[in-house]
């Protein structure tokens, strides 16, 4: 299995601590979504069910920890949100097993530390509808953040756009966020 490198997570209240979901989609212009979503490590499902609330198809959360998956699934039922299909998944290895040119938004949120980030957009980009969207958020390359990966593999914005533009997908060159306090976002679009 492709386990993401150094990406403990802590107890799930720490976590949850560290994202404003709401505010982080809205600033990415992730409002109002038609069509589905695939998020890439869904981890506790943090962004899970705000995602699920904002969009007209489904979202497909994908995780690699069979304890993460059942918590995530366990939400939904609780919430009363059917439009989330959890899923346990080695992305990575296997790819998302979604169809191609299926999504309008993927999700690589604080996983592009991986050591195969090329193959993750590249799997993204595969599955997205023509002008569809990337997501990306990361912790800011800053050794003061309370958690995050170590420095040494923790990616800057410009590393991401460059893996990107490997993986085939172009930079919105506008849209580069300051994701207060922890995190920088980017977004990608596939050529049509």
């Amino acid at each position: 299995m492709s386990k993401v490198q150094d990406s403990g997570m802590p107890e799930e209240s720490i976590w949850n601590s560290f994202f404003d979901p709401p505010f982080i989609l809205q600033t990415l212009g992730l409002e109002e979504i038609h069509g589905d979503v695939v998020e890439f490590g869904c981890g506790y499902g943090t962004f899970t069910l705000v995602a699920a609330a904002r969009t007209t198809g489904t979202v497909h959360a994908l995780d690699l920890e069979p304890e993460m998956v059942s918590k995530v699934k366990k939400k939904c039922r609780c919430a009363g949100i059917t439009n989330v299909q959890t899923k346990l998944r080695d992305f990575v290895a296997e790819g998302t097993g979604l169809s191609a040119e299926s999504v309008a938004v993927a999700l690589l949120f604080n996983i592009l530390h991986h050591n195969e980030p090329v193959t993750l957009l590249e799997e993204a980009r595969r599955i997205l509808v023509p002008g569809g969207t990337i997501a990306v958020i990361h912790w800011n390359h800053d050794s003061t953040t309370p958690r995050g990966p170590d420095m040494s593999i923790r990616p800057r914005p410009q590393q991401c756009m460059e893996w990107a533009i490997a993986a085939g997908l172009r930079h919105r060159g506008e849209d580069f966020f300051d994701l207060p306090p922890y995190h920088y976002g980017l977004l990608f679009r596939k050529h049509r």
